[in-house]
């Protein structure tokens, strides 16, 4: 994969029908907290609802087509020097890296952003092995097992909490 095709910028209304392909998808949003979409007029409201507004949250780009997104969002008060991560693929581009490659440039330029963050958090349900592999390969290190930690689509599971600092290095 040539990874100068993969680009990431903030999501636009007219990325509506290009999310709506695999924001339907289960399998692309099974691990994710928000359902499936299921309309286009629901891709526009989330898109103008939750991912314009968010504090970072980008479109993985393959050729300024969305294919998926990155989002990294700093805690409030106390807590700011740590921000959370989550991404999704589209199902069709899953095993081809661009999901490392794109966490990879959305953690250098979040990092940039936002220069008091000191650490980057991921949670990962423990059967998620795909998710797994592409924060090892990023450079996140698994902290442990989280047992009945995260709700998600009306199950309590266990999570795998991953972390990136400021200071660590990506491979």
């Amino acid at each position: 994969m040539d990874s100068a095709r993969i680009s990431l910028r903030p999501f636009k209304i007219s990325d509506a029908d290009d999310f709506l392909k695999w924001a339907s998808d289960d399998k692309v949003t099974q691990y994710l907290r928000w359902p499936s979409i299921t309309s286009r007029d629901e891709a526009l409201t989330y898109i103008q609802q939750v991912a314009i507004p968010h504090p970072w949250r980008h479109s993985i780009c393959m050729d300024d087509t969305c294919i998926g997104y990155v989002s990294v969002k700093p805690e409030p008060g106390d807590d700011h020097h740590r921000a959370h991560v989550s991404y999704a693929l589209s199902a069709e581009y899953w095993g081809l890296g661009i999901a490392t490659v794109a966490l990879k440039k959305a953690i250098a330029k979040v990092l940039k952003k936002f220069s008091y963050l000191a650490r980057i958090e991921a949670l990962v349900e423990e059967e998620n092995k795909g998710s797994q592999r592409v924060l090892e390969k990023v450079g996140f290190r698994k902290e442990g097992l989280l047992r009945k930690y995260g709700f998600n689509k009306g199950d309590i599971r266990d999570m795998i909490m991953y972390s990136f600092l400021s200071t660590d290095q990506m491979l």
